[in-house]
């Protein structure tokens, strides 16, 4: 067993009995499964939608390098410059030369799951360049030291009382702050921060091709004030993020809001296709966009989990995941949690290292249910065990079990063998690590086949 399984292993033990932990994610997933339904009564026919935005994921997908150039031609016309990362220690370096090129001291983030992915705070943190993160979840994580917890709500594992005990000890402030309290001390902070910061650095939910654009949604207006008050906005994006054309948005935007939170449209949507233009009063000198690759092209050039790219992280499948409820978002110890995490990780960090994932689930099929663009991700998870398999990553004892397994199976004879109580014990012998995170195995007395011969016989 390599270190990430161990670790991950060790972590879900700890956190699956951990009763606060579970009556804090179920309060705040039970919120969210209140709010869903709401936002998705805009849609008259959802699974139309849902089977049109695939659709419209197929195509962007199949037509990725093109319409990645597209961008980039279309984008840079309007003064924007694209530099093309083909792994994290390219677009680190690229991050670093523009900060030189600055002389910055200090940035400030909107919310962004690639930056966490590169793991840029702690890069900039090594220059000597302070990284303020202005989303309210993604900040207090920050002071908490922590990686965000879940995609969109980094912060469901804490109560409203554990962000008042942070930013007290964190922040000197009085203990026991109302949400509001909490939030307006927030607020004074980091309009300190935008107003110093040299460089904002963003995510995009989409790239728009066809007018040379990145759009944005949030609830905040931390993006718009990241990209607005700063001298130069970076944004660094993965290259799945592609749409074929703003006129998708009507479409994607309420998708992901009704999906994500509970919205019929999140409160902040952007589209911004450059830095500032001749006569423009507002917006920043130099606009950069990294396109990051990191292993995502070898999810597109494989032609069964390649749909895994259509995904919009909108959170849906880790909230609906039983798995992911008990164990937590920081037991994977990755940057994409949950089941689309566990889908995609193995193809961007390496199958041998991080197959586990794809064996941590029960295969319900809830994930699939929900997925606004119908991805099937109980299928992807099986396919990765799969190809673990054929790449020669199972251990010698578990091809022998299951050679042993398939072998009893094709021969009646075998199966009928024995009791019930025998079988049981055979098998908890030679199988002792079965039971570690399982309950113990109880064959029947009799086989099904067993019972049903006795049935037919005349009586």
């Amino acid at each position: 067993m390599n270190k990430n399984a161990a670790g991950f292993i060790a972590k879900s033990t700890i956190k699956a009995p951990d009763l606060d932990h579970r009556r804090k994610i179920n309060f705040n997933i039970g919120k969210y499964n209140a709010a869903v339904p709401k936002g998705q009564q805009q849609f008259t026919d959802l699974l139309s939608v849902r089977e049109k935005a695939k659709n419209i994921k197929w195509r962007a997908m199949e037509q990725l390098d093109t319409l990645l150039e597209q961008f980039e031609k279309n984008i840079t016309a309007r003064g924007a410059k694209v530099l093309w990362a083909e792994t994290a220690e390219q677009a680190l370096a690229a991050i670093d030369a523009i900060c030189q090129e600055k002389n910055c001291t200090t940035v400030v983030k909107s919310k962004s799951m690639v930056t966490e992915e590169i793991h840029l705070n702690h890069f900039l943190a090594a220059k000597g360049i302070e990284s303020v993160e202005t989303d309210l979840g993604e900040y207090i994580q920050q002071l908490d030291d922590e990686p965000p917890y879940h995609i969109v709500t980094p912060a469901m594992h804490k109560s409203k009382e554990d962000v008042a005990k942070l930013f007290a000890d964190k922040l000197g402030v009085p203990s026991g702050l109302t949400p509001q309290e909490i939030t307006q001390v927030a607020r004074q902070k980091l309009r300190e921060k935008y107003i110093a910061a040299q460089i904002g650095i963003t995510g995009a939910n989409f790239i728009l091709p066809d007018i040379g654009g990145i759009a944005l949604t949030e609830n905040e207006g931390n993006a718009r004030l990241t990209t607005a008050w700063p001298n130069t906005h970076i944004v660094i994006v993965g290259i799945e993020k592609v749409l074929p054309s703003v006129h998708d948005l009507p479409l994607f935007w309420p998708l992901l809001a009704s999906f994500g939170t509970g919205q019929m449209v999140t409160v902040y949507n952007s589209i911004i296709t450059g830095p500032r233009q001749p006569g423009e009063a507002n917006g920043p000198e130099d606009m950069y966009v990294i396109l990051l690759d990191n292993g995502r092209t070898n999810l597109l050039a494989n032609t069964k989990t390649r749909e895994a790219l259509y995904c919009i992280r909108c959170g849906a499948c880790l909230n609906a995941c039983p798995v992911y409820k008990n164990i937590g978002g920081h037991s994977y110890d990755t940057t994409y949690s949950g089941p689309i995490g566990s889908v995609i990780t193995p193809h961007l960090k390496g199958m041998k290292d991080y197959q586990h994932l794809s064996f941590a689930s029960s295969l319900c099929g809830n994930c699939t249910q929900v997925c606004p663009v119908r991805i099937n991700l109980h299928e992807l998870l099986l396919e990765n065990r799969h190809e673990s398999v054929q790449e020669g990553n199972s251990s010698l004892a578990e091809r022998l079990a299951w050679k042993a397994w398939k072998t009893a199976s094709l021969h009646r004879g075998m199966m009928n063998t024995g009791s019930g109580a025998l079988k049981t014990k055979m098998v908890q012998r030679l199988f002792k690590g079965w039971t570690t995170h399982r309950t113990p195995l109880q064959f029947s007395p009799k086989t099904f086949n067993e019972m049903w011969q006795q049935q037919q016989q005349p009586q």
